[in-house]
């Protein structure tokens, strides 16, 4: 997923050119003419660019819908109360002030100004541009005038086709393509840029994040989830009612909201087009949130013949974190203390300062001692130090898979000699197959591994059979294309390296099936990519692995909730043992991705089998 950083908190409502600076980021013509007599639908056009594009404009008409007077965008939206008859032209645009606006809602003015097009979060991004009016000069003609009536975004406005295919002679960019709004959801929402919108009692279907932003659905039977959620079940088939809400004033008062609840009555406000999440309703009227009642779910324990495997990131965990005793609490109550967990994010012991320092063993030792306070078992652990500064994550952090596993119930056989730049192999021992080390790492020398998690493999004895585990991190999603890209499809460039990655944790479990082909293996962890990706296509291979979230129904096939899409990114899959004859079940455990409150953006996962 793109990086939550710092910079993200003045990226969020960017939508102007603040200086000459910006001008990369920004769509001239080379040429700028001046034009006379255009109205707020000429300027907006009939495609994704304005025919004004690095023009200057004179006495453009219109009233006053919004302001705003804070970030780094600072302005007013206007809109034409004299609107044409062509659905395509949007009758909305913002005006960027560089300083808090003089106008207010109401207002009937006159703008002369040049016509850009800002993209935010630069050309590089390949998200879609934002037509505006900058250095404006603002005429005000009369105050309190009525203004224009909202335009209703609902289920039966916005198309259930998602996006035309770019244009191949522009890099596959819908840009210079007209506009259908009766056709396609994102050239309905792009005809409305700038507009006054409004959504009606819509349900949220991701909870509201740190930067007080929050996802609806103007579309409640579009692949629903049984938990309130909207399912992401393939690139064929995008979730169109989706759609974010900021608010326009300020973020004290807006509503905590988790999945499943409504945002009761209108939501309205102008839709803009932000650098996170594309096209964006800032709501200068929140509808009143009510609550669907959603809890955090429990699995169920696991028999005593059964084995029970996790999954779960814990979120850039160290030391100074103050979430040990809730993750704690949700390994021993809602996992119900499964006897391997395999952990995800597991940082150094002194988290993100970058000194040199590897060892996490402060960290872990934190965490298993909380898991005994809040009931749960003794857990010992086994990892492997990764090289300070080479597996990616947080800069000085040093993360890394860590397992956590219950002795009263299952034992680790320790192999030594793995460490952080040799790898594991299997042999066979009595005719099954036996790590070389473990714990071990796989391929570390591979360079689909570079500035990323190493896999860590464990053998692990249970009832007197073998099980390999394997605990994955592959690289994120950071740097692909948003859904609402001006390419379409967007490019996934983040998947060469997982595709890589996959390959060489498949080529792993196939020597290990070339060894021993009933050998019970797992391979899990946050894979970073869908179920039904590229991704897990190569780990599954020719049948050497399942993903075994594909045992749930669809509407359940989710770990992680991002911009309104509820989508697998955690995965356990399962060797042809496991699958055929161990009796396995699988568990998603919905307790953070849905929250507002979550302790991790991940929910974990589990698989009970009886090897």
């Amino acid at each position: 997923m793109p990086s939550r950083s710092s910079a993200r908190l003045a990226a969020l409502t960017v939508a102007a050119v603040c200086s000459a600076a910006a001008a990369a980021q920004t769509i001239v013509l080379p040429t700028p003419a001046h034009a006379d007599s255009v109205r707020v639908h000429d300027i907006q056009g009939t495609t994704r660019i304005s025919p004004f594009a690095g023009q200057k404009v004179t006495d453009v008409p219109g009233v006053v819908t919004a302001t705003r007077a804070y970030g780094s965008s600072k302005g007013f939206w206007m809109q034409d109360p004299a609107p044409d008859d062509d659905p395509a032209t949007s009758e909305g645009v913002f005006v960027f002030t560089n300083s808090a606006p003089k106008v207010a809602p109401g207002d009937s003015v006159t703008v002369t100004g040049t016509v850009s097009e800002y993209v935010p979060g630069g050309t590089a991004s390949g998200n879609q541009s934002l037509t505006e009016i900058t250095k404006p000069v603002v005429t005000t003609v009369s105050t309190g005038n009525p203004v224009p009536a909202p335009a209703v975004v609902d289920e039966d406005s916005v198309p259930d086709a998602y996006t035309p295919a770019g244009d191949a002679a522009a890099n596959g960019s819908v840009n210079g393509l007209p506009l259908a709004p009766s056709t396609y959801a994102l050239d309905r929402y792009e005809s409305l840029e700038g507009m006054t919108v409004r959504v009606e009692d819509a349900r949220v279907v991701t909870a509201t994040d740190p930067y007080s932003e929050l996802w609806v659905t103007v579309k409640p039977s579009e692949h629903p989830s049984r938990r309130g959620g909207t399912v992401y079940g393939s690139y064929d088939s995008q979730n169109t009612g989706r759609l974010q809400i900021q608010s326009l004033g300020g973020t004290a008062g807006f509503p905590k909201a988790d999945v499943g609840d409504t945002l009761e009555g209108a939501t309205t406000g102008p839709l803009d087009y932000t650098q996170f999440g594309g096209y964006t309703l800032v709501a200068s009227e929140l509808g009143t949130l009510r609550g669907g009642g959603l809890q955090r779910e429990t699995t169920r324990k696991q028999s005593g013949r059964e084995l029970a495997v996790a999954t779960y990131n814990v979120e850039n965990l160290d030391p100074s974190d103050t979430t040990f005793d809730r993750h704690a609490s949700a390994i021993v109550h809602h996992l119900q203390s499964p006897d391997i967990v395999s952990l995800e994010e597991i940082q150094d012991n002194d988290g993100a300062e970058d000194d040199g320092t590897v060892d996490a063993d402060a960290t872990v030792r934190k965490l298993i001692d909380a898991i005994a306070a809040a009931g749960g078992p003794a857990y010992d652990w086994r990892s492997i130090n990764p090289v300070d500064g080479q597996d990616g994550g947080e800069p000085g952090g040093n993360i890394r898979q860590v397992f956590l596993f219950n002795p009263a119930r299952v034992s680790f056989v320790d192999r030594p000699g793995g460490d952080a730049i040799t790898a594991v192999g299997v042999v066979k021992e009595r005719g099954k197959a036996r790590l070389t080390l473990s714990p071990g790492r796989v391929d570390p020398a591979n360079a689909a591994w570079t500035n990323s998690r190493k896999p860590l493999a464990g053998e692990f004895s249970f009832r007197g059979e073998t099980v390999l585990v394997i605990a994955n991190h592959f690289n994120s999603k950071g740097g692909d294309q948003g859904l609402t890209s001006q390419y379409q499809p967007p490019v996934r460039s983040s998947e060469i390296q997982r595709h890589a990655q996959a390959t060489a944790v498949h080529a792993f479990v196939k020597d290990v099936l070339a060894v021993q082909k009933n050998a019970n293996v797992i391979a899990l962890g946050d894979i970073n990519d869908f179920e039904f990706s590229g991704t897990a296509k190569i780990l599954e291979g020719d049948g050497e692995l399942w993903s075994a979230i594909k045992s749930l129904p669809r509407s359940e096939r989710y770990t992680y909730d991002y911009q309104g899409n509820q989508q697998v990114l955690d995965q356990i899959l399962v060797s042809p043992a496991i699958r055929r004859g161990c009796h396995a079940e699988y568990d998603s455990v919905h307790i953070n991705a849905e929250f507002h409150d979550q302790i991790s953006d991940h929910d974990p996962q589990v698989l009970r089998f009886r090897p």
